[in-house]
């Protein structure tokens, strides 16, 4: 299993969302509280976030552990953004394909994690892959069920899909395949969030920040009317505000300007 956490808001630094937290994304790594399978998440790490005026994101990604990286915590700091996915990843396989499968995958606008593992991986996973286009079977980020699963959600973005459909419908057709497979998917596209609770836990934060809180000196002069809309979507709580929510097990989480809407997988139309 890993641990993941997005987040949509005001602008803040990367350190205010992964490490400063009491129990942040960084301590989840070989801490966390709530992880249902799995202790130590120490099989690489990823960071995506996206700059103003660009709507194609930027990653850092390495294969160790996110507390053996000496260069993180200054990225941490400095970067500042109002939109990021991170993960702390557990692999299903020890050693598969390294930096390459660890999360977040990207493209386009998108940034995607998987919590889980495809039960009989790879076998019970072959006629999924079957059924895609040779060409984006042969673009596969690594060799993981993970990136696979990231294959089929983009084969939907692709066509058309908005964000929750397209993590919805693999779910499906996934647990169809290989019953008893972990499916928590996160995604963001910069603007909105859609996640799955499929296996393992998922809560989610909306809540709102005034100015001062975003660590920014300028936004100490600015009007409290200011006062913007945080949304975070994470495997577990960074710390114990009693504001978070916990996501009921095979539920599709959506955000929706600033709200939070949990559909029930099983009454999405299929």
């Amino acid at each position: 299993m890993c641990r993941h956490i997005a987040f949509l808001g005001p602008e803040a630094p990367l350190a205010r969302l992964l490490s400063e937290p009491e129990h942040s994304l960084v301590r989840q790594s070989w801490e966390p509280r709530r992880q249902r399978h799995g202790t130590v998440n120490a099989d690489g790490f990823g960071v995506g976030w996206y700059a103003e005026g660009d709507p194609v994101p930027a990653r850092y990604r390495r294969a160790g552990p996110i507390w053996g990286d000496l260069n993180f915590a200054d990225l941490a700091r400095v970067v500042r953004t109002r939109a990021a996915l991170a993960a702390v990843r557990d692999a299903t396989v020890f050693g598969a394909d390294g930096e390459a499968a660890a999360a977040p995958f990207a493209s386009g606008p998108w940034l995607f994690s998987h919590n889980g593992a495809v039960r009989g991986w790879p076998e019970a996973a072959t006629p999924l892959a079957a059924a895609l286009p040779p060409e984006e079977l042969l673009s596969l980020a690594a060799g993981t069920d993970s990136a696979l699963i990231w294959a089929l959600v983009l084969h939907r973005l692709h066509r058309g899909d908005d964000l929750g459909t397209a993590l919805a419908e693999p779910v499906r057709e996934v647990a169809a395949a290989s019953p008893d497979s972990r499916l928590n998917l996160l995604m963001t596209d910069g603007t909105g969030i859609a996640a799955t609770a499929w296996g393992d836990s998922l809560w989610y934060l909306a809540d709102t920040v005034h100015p001062a809180e975003t660590g920014h000196p300028a936004d100490t002069a600015r009007p409290a009317d200011t006062a913007a809309q945080r949304i975070v979507v994470a495997s577990e709580p960074y710390d114990d505000d009693p504001r978070w929510c916990e996501v009921p097990d095979r539920t599709l989480l959506t955000t929706h300007g600033t709200r939070v809407v949990l559909t029930p997988l099983k009454e999405i139309s299929q």
